[in-house]
Order: C-alpha cells, then sequence, then structure tokens
C-alpha cells in the first residue's frame, strides 16, 4: 500500500461518516467567511497526544474527503465546494507540516500565493497567519500538527542534523513576532524516503496506543533529519535577509560570550556552515572580516576592563584573548596611538 492509498482508506472509505453538518467538519477545513476575522486554531486532541494527521483527498469531482487521526472513532467527512474556494485566513497553535502526497496545493501566505508540488513540504509556524485554496484538479496533501514542546523536543536532539536544527532553531523558535514558514524541495528522489517515513508515521497515528508517542517522536527525528540533507530550502529575498540578521545576532552572541578563546573551528562546530560564511555574513553587516570583527570586539573589552578595573596589562591581555603581550601591544598601539597603561592615565585623567 501507498501513502496516496492510506490517505485515500481513511479519508474516503471509514463506514463511519461525518455529515458535513457536523461540528468537525470546521476543523477539517473551514471556507472563508470574512476577510477581516482571523481564526486562531487551537490543537485538538489532549495534552498527552503530541502529533496528530489531518488527511485532505480532493477528487476531480470538486468533493474534498478528510479525516483526523488518532481519533476516539474513527471517521471520514466530504463536503462540496467551489473552485478557488479558500479557508479561513488562520494560525495555529501549534506547528504544522505539509506534504504534497499528489498533485499541488495553493495557499496563501505572508499575502502571497505559493503553489507547493507534488514531494514538496511546507514547514508553517504557529505565528504564521495564511489560508488554503480548494482547487479543482486532484491532489492529496498530508497535514502533521506537531505541538510545540514536542517539536522543541525534536529540534534540540542531537541525533538530528545539526545544521538544519540549528537553521530551525533560528528560524521558527528565536522570532515570536515573525511570520514564518519554510518550503522544503527534494533534491532527487529523497520523497521516496520521506514517503516511507510518513506512511510509518500515519500508520502509527491510525493505531494510535500508548507507545505510539515515544514511536511518533523517532520518526519524526528523521524526518527532519531527512529535510536537512535531501531538501533544499526555498526562501524569498525578504525572509533571507530576515534570516541572515537572526543568524548574525546569533553567531555574534555566541563570539561575544567565548570572546577569550573563540575561533572559527567553534563556530563550525556550534552552526555548522562553512568558514566563507562566517566571513561572508559579518562582512556584510559589519564591513570587517571576522578576523577583524573579532580583534575590534577583543579591544573594546580591554577597553572596559582597563577603566573599570585594577587589573594590570598581562592579565587584561589574557582575558580578552591574547597571550601574545607584545601582539596586544601592537594592536592596541595601533588602534589608539598610545600603550594601554596611557590609555588607563590619560581617560582616568579626563574623567
Amino acid at each position: 500500500m501507498t501513502l496516496q492509498q492510506l490517505c485515500e482508506e481513511i479519508s474516503c472509505n471509514d463506514p463511519n461518516k461525518v455529515s458535513e453538518a457536523s461540528p468537525i467538519g470546521s476543523r477539517i477545513v473551514c471556507p472563508e467567511y470574512s476577510l477581516h476575522v482571523k481564526d486562531i486554531k487551537t490543537y485538538p486532541l489532549s495534552q498527552d497526544e503530541k502529533v496528530f494527521a489531518l488527511c485532505w483527498v480532493i477528487r476531480n469531482n470538486n468533493r474534498l474527503y478528510g479525516t483526523i487521526r488518532p481519533a476516539n472513532v474513527s471517521f471520514s467527512y466530504s463536503c462540496k465546494f467551489k473552485e478557488g474556494t479558500r479557508t479561513q485566513m488562520h494560525t495555529h497553535e501549534y506547528l504544522e507540516l505539509a506534504y504534497i502526497v499528489s498533485g499541488s496545493f495553493r495557499q496563501r501566505i505572508m499575502d502571497k500565493d505559493i503553489i507547493f508540488k507534488q514531494g514538496e513540504l511546507c514547514l508553517v509556524d504557529k505565528n504564521c497567519l495564511h489560508q488554503d485554496y480548494l482547487d479543482s484538479e486532484p491532489a492529496c496533501i498530508l497535514f502533521i500538527g506537531i505541538a510545540n514542546e514536542m517539536f522543541e523536543y525534536i529540534i534540540s536532539d542531537q541525533v538530528a542534523d545539526k545544521r538544519i536544527i540549528s537553521f530551525l532553531q533560528t528560524a521558527l523558535l528565536k522570532q515570536k513576532n515573525l511570520w514564518q514558514y519554510l518550503h522544503f524541495k527534494p533534491i532527487n528522489k529523497s520523497s521516496l524516503k520521506m514517503e516511507e517515513y510518513l506512511f510509518k508515521l500515519l500508520q502509527e497515528l491510525i493505531n494510535y496506543d500508548k507507545a505510539s508517542g515515544y514511536i511518533c517522536h523517532g520518526l519524526l527525528m528523521r524526518i527532519f533529519r531527512l529535510l536537512s540533507t535531501d531538501y533544499d530550502i526555498s526562501l524569498s529575498s525578504e525572509m533571507q535577509k530576515k534570516m541572515n540578521w537572526l543568524l548574525f545576532e546569533e553567531i555574534t552572541s555566541f563570539i561575544k560570550q567565548n570572546i577569550r578563546d573563540i575561533s572559527i573551528k567553534q563556530l563550525t562546530d556550534r552552526f555548522h556552515f562553512n568558514e566563507d560564511y562566517f566571513n561572508r555574513l559579518i562582512k556584510s553587516k559589519t564591513g570587517m572580516t571576522y578576523i577583524e570583527y573579532v580583534q575590534n570586539l577583543r579591544l573594546k573589552e580591554a577597553e572596559k576592563l582597563l577603566l573599570n578595573t585594577q587589573y594590570n596589562i598581562d592579565d587584561i591581555a589574557a582575558k580578552v584573548g591574547y597571550q601574545n603581550k607584545g601582539y596586544f601591544y601592537k594592536i592596541f598601539v595601533k588602534k589608539h596611538n598610545m600603550t594601554p597603561a596611557q590609555f588607563r592615565r590619560e581617560i582616568i585623567n579626563l574623567s
């Protein structure tokens, strides 16, 4: 059985049908009813269940079939729609990972229409205002709802790939007021492995028991690892600029916290970019190379210690990362046209 067949089986063929008038239907699809109202979709399961799946199957007779798993009683829901119908503009109180099993899927995110094609994924932050289009072309979309605690566990786990973890932490957790989404496009045949993981995840959510939370956690870790190694992340130029600033702030904060013994290797180990990336990023934001930027921070810290402590010059040089006293004197004099001792005397006398 394929992922498409499994989605169709639980969405279209379940004997427990739900009528279009049922309130469950509005959880599955809520057509637009206002241009100005924003829906906030709450997490639909109990606190113990950290992951759920919402399946959409769209047939060419303009009918949508859908279901949610896990559920106390399995069910399928269907409704007729007009071409181009949009769901109500909404946000989630959880994160949503959408996978296009077949066909294509159109969403309006951050006032921009985006088309996701078969095999692609979209990760939508809980703060991201968006709406979905219902088009007449056949399609199957699998939405995975991830509770915030589960997502934080996954991206902080060292088993997952560190470069994507660093990126996701910056993109989705460090910016509380910035709407965000990530568009993943498969490289080569990576979607085959993704479908395998999603198939197992959906099966686990259908047959949910006490062990399922742990199994789903492990499968999501594999999914995010695959996203990091076999998928490209597509960002608009505006979002890329925001991401660069966020990463710059993260990187420079780390440098300042470790100014005494910071090295480019520490940065590559911590943030998982190559050395050229740090030089380019710092140069674009400060006009300085990485070495010039670190030297400038160290000299500023040395100035503070000279003026606000009684440490001797050798101790200050060591505290800001220079074991070679002669080199410290050389760069300090180059910047201030005076020795550290002269700087200390003159500035204190002036004050």
